[in-house]
This record gives C-alpha cells, structure tokens and sequence, in this order.
C-alpha cells in the first residue's frame, strides 16, 4: 500500500522567487507545515494549536 500524496498549499502572502510558508492536510487530522527551501523538514501540529499561534501572532504575542 503507498502512502496518500499531500496536497502542499502556498501561502498568499509567499512570492514567486521562493521564501514560501506551504501548509499540507492530513487525513488523520494533522497539520503539516514546511519552507519551500527545505521541504524535508516538515513540522506537524493540530488545527487548533496553529490558530492559537497565528493569533498570537496578529496580536502581537509572538514577538515576545
């Protein structure tokens, strides 16, 4: 059996030359997040562990 192949998603805010954030879905519910420039590290999280960390971020609290 092979493995499902993830649909990679760009960010919007990502230009063409590279420097681009790509999300990818996974069927058992995760979030994979990675750099274009190094697509093999790739970090995994949960939707709701990301929207927490994106509000934080449009609120300030990363930057801290």
């Amino acid at each position: 059996m092979t493995a499902p192949t993830l649909i990679w998603q760009k960010s919007t805010f990502s230009q063409e030359q590279g420097d681009c954030v790509e999300l990818a879905a996974t069927a058992a519910g995760a979030v994979l997040i990675r750099e274009s420039d190094e697509p093999g590290v790739v970090l995994s999280t949960t939707p709701s562990a990301l929207a927490r960390f994106l509000q934080a971020i449009k609120h300030g609290a990363a930057a801290t």
